[in-house]
Order: structure tokens, then sequence, then C-alpha cells
């Protein structure tokens, strides 16, 4: 590579510009799904492995979303701020984010009393701010391909408009492996 080619990849902060510039898959926007028009979501299922979020409303399976992005080390369950996993476990969605640096968030109620007590008992903070959301803001289409979170679980900006429209403070949220 150029020296003033390098001299750029300092300056523009290197990492991201040299993954982009070298076409990195995980990098690359992605086709966004379409979503159809929602009823009211009372349960939310994330498989983890599938990476798949299933929609039920009053017992019904209504929509499955695929491909949706969790934490960068996605296998286990999550016990600790930092450790970039996505929790497992029944959880409720307890607040709504309108301004959310990724597009708009719909936090999960983790860490539970049971996650708190074992983080505690090891002198360490069970973290938290645990989101379903869409893309960050400055990606202006599309969606990352891959797991690039700190633990959340990611979707597409359509995605997450048609959660936000359907799914109200209460809901269930069951993350299983």
């Amino acid at each position: 590579m150029a020296r003033p080619a390098r001299r750029l990849l300092q300056i523009a902060g290197g990492a991201l510009l040299l993954a982009a510039i070298a076409g990195a898959a995980w990098l690359l926007p992605g086709s966004a799904p379409t979503v159809p028009d929602l009823p009211r979501i009372d349960r939310i299922v994330v498989h983890k492995a599938a990476r798949e979020m299933q929609l039920w409303s009053g017992g019904r399976l209504v929509h499955t979303m695929r491909g949706v992005a969790l934490g960068d080390a996605p296998v286990g369950h999550k016990q600790f701020e930092g450790d970039e996993k996505t929790p497992e476990g029944r959880y409720s969605i307890d607040f709504r984010n309108p301004q959310s640096s990724y597009h708009l968030s719909l936090r999960i109620s983790y860490p539970d009393a049971r996650a708190a007590a074992l983080a505690s008992a090891q002198g360490r903070s069970p973290g938290g701010e645990i989101y379903i959301h869409g893309q960050p803001n400055w990606l202006k289409a599309g969606r990352l391909k891959g797991d690039w979170t700190d633990g959340c679980v990611a979707v597409s900006n359509a995605e997450i408009e048609a959660l936000w429209r359907a799914v109200p403070l209460g809901a269930v949220v069951d993350v299983l492996p």
C-alpha cells in the first residue's frame, strides 16, 4: 500500500476504512427484508443459534424475522458486563427509546434478579441496557452482516419500525440458545 493511502487510513480511523476498502463482508450493507403489517405482538421468541426472531400474537406465530444479529460472542448466556453475549431466559420489554443510536430500540428487562445475584457474588456487574434495535444511525441503508452488537438483538430498520408499532411495554421476550 502506498504511503499516502496508509496515512489516509491513520487519519480516517484505520480499521473501519481498511475494512470498507477491503470489502469486508461484515461491514457491507445487506438487503433489508420487507415486513408485513403486524398485529399487536405479545411474545417475542429469539432463537440465537438460528438467528431468528419469532413474533407471536394471541398464542399464534404471525411472523419470523431471519438473520438477526447478536452479541459478538453469541454462544452462551450473558453473565457479566462486557462479555458481549446476548442473555438467555424470559424477559419483557420495559422501555422504548425513540432517540436510540440504533434507529429505534426496545429494551429487554435484563438483568433479572438471578443474573444480578450471580454477577454480584463474583464482584462483577451483570451488565444491562440490552435492546432489540435497528441499525446504527450512521448506516444510511441496508444492514450490517454477522454478529456485531454488545449483547443486543439487531434487526433491520424496517423490522424495528414494524416492531415499534406492534410491541407494547410488557410484551414477553424469550431468548433461547
